[in-house]
């Protein structure tokens, strides 16, 4: 399936594929490449979802791995094209049809869109418009169901008797005549090139590296000497091919449009705003926009973590309850530990925060079925725009503040390679709700009772804005000093406001839940093992007094314990101990592991969670040898900071490796977020100290 963004074309196929979705990527890039089973009265076959597409010559990732699906250069060969063509913009979508088209391969027209056009003065035939294309044309809404059982009958059709479009563009004929040399020569030498591949190499400016002299630099002198004598007759100018396609889709456009109504002939058209136009007048404002922006995001986060936590309670609670049955049926020994303390601690601590991943993708594919989404991308383009990003790099940015893995392959958005890089790198500095347990037991221990709920609600809104606060100028560094960055042009369609598609909805929940459970789900519950295992040994002996007071020794005499107080001298600018230090360590794999940690440090266990009256109690009384108090909401501040800036993920770390393809580049974010934490921590304490806090 292939077209242009928002030509509707994820509506259609999760109506033709339903939940039998799989992501996964295309074969030597990180590129997702969604697939689903498409069951025909005859057959079952793959139908592969393909990224949206403007034109074939390409901008960003997404849209070069689409380019060369649909050219087959890099998987095999389709058997049929799906293209997907918004009636309600039938030029602009026929341009990128011509193109394709000239790749000669069996193509069909799902029309779209249809039911914005009744009762409009002109509707699209589709017997007309199949006539003009050579391909069979279906209108179909899809997610009212119409037109679906038509579509795949005539899909099975075409499967069995292919067709191949007609194209004629009005292309001068000296440009024509030098296209079928070059194709003759290219052909010689075992190059099989389509007539429009040809002219586009031909046409591309002598400074665009084109197709064949990058991949076949045997024939420049070949192409050079074409474009020399097109370039004589005036002819060597890529709006040729351009205005020859828009020329052709207005044409065919014509053609297939109903003839306009008797009862508006002779009227004086004037164009009213439409409802999009004054929707777009307040939400995109300067001042209102941004206001309404700041508002819809504050409510985003209010909901999730409102609606999040009953059922975060009850994922906790039930695997409490699961835990204790385990451990009452096993014997008291390390294969019981490693069961419960370690396997169902870590799925339990992964699962736990699937409600907040569901929620916000939830809001995600409302924003963006409505139409808002991109209104939210264009309003932070003035934000991003000075740093190196556009807003592009917003989609990004708001998917890691659930969890940084889908904002990192959410990347793949980004115009070039660059961009993309700067923005996987500065995406995890986004507060992930793994960090939002720190957040609330520092703050209900040390901030709000001192200074009342108010502030404790914009303590929590200032550590999920610090994250943004400090990318920017990360962006604007690495963009350039190190990657050198150029500015990007931003140009984005702004779609029609429409109620969103709830099929689409679940379909992209379930999606990005079932990704989230993949990847970060597993590395999260293999990491709390190997936590685990470095809390448990080497065993220390028996001491008397409670389960955990033993569990807090053992815990200074394991592999862990005995790390932090290694490294605590490192730590102690910023104000934290051997406890702090161990709590830090544990939390490099992934953050759920810290109030846990902080649990069985403070004699509490580690069932201990961020609600824990106890553990507020302990982290309040608890003193440096001295007597000085170990904690001070100056600390609680420090650390809080540190756990918002550091990169404590290996499972984010993972994601980076596999988008960037190299470790290097995860070894830099971890390293350069470890130190800007680090640096912000020891600050805050020392700043504390100059004022007499500390």
């Amino acid at each position: 399936m292939v077209g242009n963004p928002n030509a509707g074309k994820t509506t259609l196929y999760n109506a033709l594929t339903g939940a039998s979705q799989k992501v996964g990527n295309y074969p030597g890039v990180t590129v997702e490449k969604v697939t689903g089973k498409l069951k025909l009265a005859e057959s079952t076959v793959d139908c592969i979802d393909i990224p949206g597409l403007y034109t074939m010559n390409a901008v960003s990732e997404d849209e070069r791995v689409a380019a060369e699906v649909v050219s087959s250069k890099s998987v095999e060969p389709a058997d049929l094209f799906i293209y997907v063509l918004d009636a309600t913009n039938l030029e602009r979508n026929l341009f990128l049809f011509s193109q394709i088209a000239e790749f000669g391969r069996p193509m069909m027209v799902a029309l779209t869109m249809t039911d914005r056009l009744v009762g409009k003065p002109r509707e699209v035939d589709a017997a007309r418009l199949s006539a003009e294309l050579g391909v069979d044309v279906v209108p179909v809404v899809a997610f009212k169901d119409r037109g679906i059982a038509q579509l795949k009958a005539v899909i099975e059709r075409n499967l069995a008797n292919p067709r191949v479009p007609s194209l004629s563009l009005d292309i001068p004929a000296e440009v024509l005549e030098e296209v079928e040399i070059l194709r003759d020569r290219l052909a010689r030498a075992g190059i099989d090139a389509t007539v429009g591949e040809t002219r586009a190499e031909l046409l591309a400016p002598s400074e665009a590296p084109g197709l064949f002299i990058s991949e076949f630099s045997e024939m420049k002198e070949a192409i050079e000497e074409s474009r020399a004598r097109l370039a004589a007759k005036n002819l060597l100018r890529p709006s040729i091919d351009t205005q020859a396609r828009y020329a052709w889709a207005r044409a065919v456009q014509e053609a297939a449009l109903t003839p306009i109504r008797a009862d508006i002939l002779g009227q004086k058209q004037k164009k009213a705003p439409s409802r999009t136009d004054r929707i777009d007048a307040v939400l995109t404002h300067r001042v209102f926009g941004l206001a309404i922006f700041t508002f819809v995001m504050y409510l985003v986060f209010q909901s999730i973590y409102t609606f999040a936590t009953p059922v975060m309670d009850l994922i906790d609670g039930g695997f409490t309850t699961v835990k204790d049955a385990v451990s009452a049926r096993l014997p008291d020994n390390d294969f019981r530990s490693l069961i419960v303390d370690g396997v169902l601690n870590g799925i339990g601590s992964a699962l736990v925060f699937l409600p907040q991943i569901l929620i916000l993708f939830f809001f995600i594919a409302i924003l963006e079925g409505t139409g808002y989404l991109a209104r939210a991308a264009f309003l932070m383009d003035r934000l991003l725009g000075w740093c190196g990003l556009n807003g592009r790099a917003f989609i990004p940015l708001l998917s890691s503040f659930a969890c940084a893995i889908p904002g990192v392959m959410a990347a793949r958005v980004m115009p070039d390679s660059r961009s993309r890089l700067v923005t996987i790198l500065v995406a995890p500095l986004m507060s992930c709700s793994a960090r939002l347990p720190v957040y609330l037991l520092l703050i209900s221990t040390f901030v709000e009772p001192q200074l009342g709920p108010f502030w404790a609600g914009v303590a929590l809104f200032g550590m999920h804005l610090l994250g943004l606060v400090v990318a920017i100028p990360v962006a604007y560094f690495l963009n350039r000093k190190m990657i050198k960055g150029s500015r990007l042009h931003f140009a984005l369609e702004l779609p029609p406001y429409q109620w969103p598609k709830w099929r689409d909805v679940w379909l992209a929940m379930y999606g990005r839940g079932k990704t989230f459970v993949q990847t970060a789900g597993t590395i999260i519950a293999a990491m709390s093992v190997v936590i685990w295992a470095l809390s448990y040994y080497p065993r220390a002996p028996i001491i008397e007094g409670s389960d955990a007071a033993q569990q807090e020794h053992q815990l200074q005499q394991s592999f862990l314990g005995r790390a932090g107080k290694v490294i605590e001298p490192v730590f102690v600018p910023a104000g934290f101990d051997w406890r702090i230090s161990t709590a830090i360590l544990s939390a490099f794999p992934a953050r759920e592991t810290v109030v846990p940690s902080l649990g069985i440090i403070f004699s509490l266990g580690g069932d201990a969670d961020a609600e824990s009256v106890d553990l507020r109690k302990k982290l309040r009384e608890s003193t440096w040898p001295d007597g000085r108090p170990l904690f001070t909401p100056w600390v609680a501040a420090g650390l809080m900071v540190f756990f918002a800036l550091c990169a404590q993920c290996m499972a984010t770390l993972a994601a980076v490796k596999r988008e960037t393809n190299s470790w290097r580049w995860a070894a830099f974010m971890f390293g350069y977020m470890t130190l800007l934490a680090y640096v912000a921590a020891v600050a805050i304490h020392q700043v504390a100290r100059a004022l007499g806090q500390g």
